[in-house]
């Protein structure tokens, strides 16, 4: 293999184990990264017998949220709380405090609260938000879309189902699991 298909590759390894870092399609056109089992013996046929020495490596993992200081390595484990790739500025933000406010009505602080909660606080506890109405189009999908805009990866969209399966590592170190 060539040494500039070397560098677009990634690899890690956990405890014992060896990941293949890869970018894996997406419906909507964009990408979830994830981390797929590797074998040594193909990785050393691939990249010679000396690559392996040069792989990353981690005692186990962790879920550690932060948006403020987050860190990718806490203390030799590699944190799965995916970092997001935008900061807070300063400014006017009309159609969020448009939304938030039709979302919360009268509770437009408590909505606001809890928002700030969740960037700077994501590991204190906090009620389960409900959003109940039995008209359509009243925002409610709107508004759970805008936290997946601002959180990222750490929100999943699940369904009834997810809830019924014995599988829920997907989704277990999520900031927010929403459902629709």
């Amino acid at each position: 293999m060539k040494q500039g298909d070397i560098e677009k590759e990634e690899f890690i390894r956990v405890g014992t184990t060896l990941y293949k870092l890869v970018n894996q399609s997406r419906l909507n056109g964009g990408y979830m990264r994830k981390r797929i089992v590797w074998n040594n013996e193909t990785l050393r046929q691939d990249y010679g017998k000396h690559y392996l020495a040069t792989v990353p490596k981690y005692d186990g993992f962790c879920t550690v949220p932060a948006h403020v200081n987050y860190r990718p390595v806490v203390d030799k484990f590699l944190n799965l709380y995916e970092p997001i790739d935008h900061q807070p500025q300063e400014g006017d933000f009309l159609h969020i405090q448009s939304l938030v406010r039709h979302i919360f009505g009268e509770q437009y602080e408590l909505g606001m609260d809890y928002l700030q909660l969740l960037y700077l606080q994501p590991i204190q506890k906090l009620p389960i938000l409900l959003l109940v109405s039995e008209e359509r189009n009243t925002g409610k999908s709107t508004f759970l879309n805008f936290l997946k805009a601002l959180f990222q990866n750490n929100v999943t969209f699940n369904t009834n189902e997810d809830f019924r399966s014995q599988f829920n590592s997907d989704w277990a170190g999520k900031l927010l699991i929403v459902v629709d």
